[in-house]
Parts: C-alpha cells; sequence; structure tokens
C-alpha cells in the first residue's frame, strides 16, 4: 500500500484578499499620471507630492488660531491642498460631500478618529476616504505636523456633523 500524502487544497486568493487594504500592495499602486483617474493614480499623485519635498516644504505656515491651508494644485478633476497643524488642532468631525479622498501625512504625526475608532497616523502613512466618510482628524501631539489632501472630484463641500468623536456609536456613517 503506498501512503502518499493527500495534498491540500490551494486556497486562491487575490493580492487585495491577502493584504487586505490597497495601500499595502505596493506593486499595484500606480505612479503619478499627468491626468490621473483612478484611486490608485491618486494615491501616487499623493506619494510623488510627498517625497519632492521641495514643492511644498517652504510654503508651509502654523497658525495658532486656525488651521493653516494651501490650495497646492489643481488638476482636470481634482485638488491638492496643503494643511498644517499645530499642537491640539482638529478639523471636527466632517465628512467630503461627494467627493473622494487621499490623505497623507507629510510630517509629524496626527490620529484619525473615525468609526473604528483613533488610528494614529505618522509621517508617510496614508488614508483613502470614500465620498461621505466621516472622520476627525486632530494633532494630538506636542509637535506641529503637515499633511496632503487629494481630492476628487475637487471639494466643494466639508459637511460638519455634531456628534463628538469619543462616541463611537455617533460615528456610524
Amino acid at each position: 500500500m503506498n501512503s502518499t500524502p493527500l495534498a491540500a487544497p490551494v486556497s486562491v486568493e487575490s493580492d487585495l484578499q491577502i493584504a487586505g487594504d490597497i495601500l499595502s500592495v505596493q506593486h499595484l499602486l500606480q505612479p503619478a499620471r499627468e491626468h490621473p483617474a483612478t484611486v490608485a493614480e491618486f494615491v501616487g499623485l499623493a506619494r510623488s507630492i510627498a517625497a519632492d519635498r521641495a514643492s511644498w516644504e517652504h510654503l508651509v505656515e502654523y497658525d495658532a488660531t486656525t488651521r493653516w491651508y494651501h490650495r497646492l494644485r489643481t488638476g482636470p478633476g481634482y485638488e491638492v491642498w496643503l494643511l498644517s497643524w499645530v499642537p491640539g488642532q482638529g478639523s471636527g468631525l466632517h465628512d467630503h460631500g461627494a467627493s473622494s479622498g487621499v490623505l497623507t501625512v507629510l510630517d509629524g504625526e496626527l490620529t484619525e478618529h473615525g468609526p473604528r475608532g483613533p488610528l494614529a497616523l505618522g509621517a508617510g502613512a496614508q488614508r483613502v476616504l470614500a465620498p461621505g466618510y466621516a472622520h476627525e482628524v486632530v494633532n494630538d501631539t506636542l509637535d506641529g505636523a503637515v499633511s496632503l489632501h487629494v481630492y476628487f472630484p475637487g471639494l466643494t463641500e466639508m459637511p460638519m456633523h455634531n456628534c463628538s468623536p469619543a462616541r463611537p456609536e455617533a460615528l456610524s456613517v
């Protein structure tokens, strides 16, 4: 009698199922094109701008009275914003209306409060945000922070929400 072991069934999973996050699948992310059109291309645009510190670093200002922001670039169907955050500054709970977005932390650390609780985002971290996704971004550290925001289509509204991010049930969107 031959005792050859049976092979275990092979599970075929996509790269995205294995990684669980498109931002973790480097070979699926595409370099920035002149006119990005897909989520992956907008992520690539944000990464290319982040890597080119000389194009944005000299523009950054810090304002203790309000969050500072500067529209860095516009293109067909999108816009790019540069924001600075002094310690304690936050966005308030909001969404981006019909726009999708890519949030990239360029310097420092920010905390995103969303439906799944707080998420610390250090320099280089990115988040892809769907239309209508409600969150609050806060600088909970003792140092300044800088972030880059790509919105597609361009941001036309930013509805504020009245509930507190400390109450997770209020964030169920």
